[in-house]
């Protein structure tokens, strides 16, 4: 990308993209509305809160972000991706800030303003891919080279990984691991440089179980979840009864029975297991059958885009969405140690999905300037 850059044409977002995105998130609603009927009779108060964070903040704000941003040219984002870098580093350093910031179970995570509760590390993900695409887009001549392609990304990603892990957010800053690792390869580099990366992060997750006993704990928990079953693998044993007892077609929308006080974080981590429950496994393979076009379909935008700087934001968007998703499924069904992380377009979070909705809203911008006829 050059000072003078060659003008795009503009045409039709992708519409089969558009349509996953609203049946994904439709599908959320509904399965959100049946996981808090138990939160709604323990607490109705609390519900409300909740209710209304997921659906104004998330669905119906995301929605009108969603709709403005794919109409602003991606490249607006490559000219002040340090700009919106910077603001997402500092708004997300307000967490530790006492009286602005707020803890809850010993993280430090939510800003709060007014009633609403708002999680900035959410805003730092998709700062951090704009300008970590930007940065490889400037450096594509030196990124076979390490100290001038490669020790700039890591100075990148290590602030990054700092004020995360720092609050901490290992689960954000995995997803954000792999982002990174995809839109690096994307850019040219070097395979001996991303298994290197892979080592790496082999090497920081055995340092994290080391030093923090949650990490470890959850890790031991995989590998035996007959372990303390009424404590650190209460919730994926009571994940595997929800998901066994759905069968083949589900009990129902709004019959599950582990969502009324015996799953934990049934509108939260856990909301996978209750809509498996519901819908059994024809469900649970047609919600990720719509992930897995979500990810085909974003990635065919990545492909198609008209320069390296669209290419690699598409790319580590998707990546950046589906890996979390495909994270949260595999630990509800004990492919993966429990992560916390949530069901995107899914799960409670009304910060979560007004950020993913934002990035729909890149993605079909950049669909919107597709110039290559590629069959994928």
């Amino acid at each position: 990308m050059t000072e003078k850059q060659s003008p795009l044409q503009k045409g039709k977002v992708d519409k089969v993209f558009l349509v996953t995105t609203i049946v994904i998130a439709l599908i959320g609603f509904f399965i959100f509305a049946s996981a808090s009927l138990g939160l709604r009779a323990r607490d109705a108060a609390a519900f409300s809160s909740i209710a209304f964070n997921q659906g104004f903040l998330g669905l119906f704000l995301g929605t009108i972000f969603m709709l403005i941003v794919a109409r602003i040219p991606y490249r607006f984002f490559y000219k002040y991706s340090l700009h919106i870098f910077i603001l997402a580093l500092a708004t997300t350093a307000l967490v530790f800030i006492p009286g602005i910031g707020t803890q809850f179970g010993g993280a430090h995570r939510w800003l709060l303003i007014g009633p609403i509760s708002f999680q900035p590390a959410e805003f730092l993900k998709i700062a951090f891919v704009l300008y970590f695409a930007a940065t490889l887009f400037k450096a594509r001549s030196t990124i076979t080279s390490f100290r001038q392609g490669v020790i700039p990304l890591l100075v990148i990603l290590g602030v990054t990984g700092f004020i995360l892990l720092a609050q901490p957010n290992t689960s954000s800053f995995a997803v954000i691991f792999v982002a990174a690792v995809a839109m690096f390869i994307v850019s040219g580099a070097q395979w001996r440089y991303v298994v290197g990366a892979g080592a790496a992060a082999l090497i920081g997750l055995a340092l994290l179980a080391f030093t923090r006993p949650y990490v470890r704990e959850r890790i031991m928990t995989f590998f035996d979840p007959s372990t303390d079953a009424l404590g650190s693998s209460y919730q994926i044993q009571q994940s595997l009864i929800a998901i066994g007892s759905g069968r083949i077609f589900g009990r129902g929308f709004g019959q599950s029975i582990q969502k009324f006080g015996l799953l934990p974080e049934p509108i939260g981590d856990s909301i996978f297991a209750v809509f498996a429950e519901e819908f059994g496994f024809v469900g649970s393979i047609l919600l990720i059958a719509l992930f897995v076009t979500f990810a085909y379909r974003g990635l065919r935008i990545a492909i198609r885009s008209p320069d390296l700087f669209g290419g690699l934001v598409a790319t580590g968007l998707v990546i950046m969405i589906i890996s979390q998703s495909f994270l949260n499924i595999s630990a509800m069904l004990g492919i993966v140690p429990l992560t916390g992380t949530t069901l995107l377009f899914v799960s409670h979070g009304g910060t979560a999905l007004l950020f993913a909705l934002i990035e729909v809203g890149i993605l079909l911008n950049i669909s919107s300037y597709q110039t290559r006829k590629v069959t994928v």
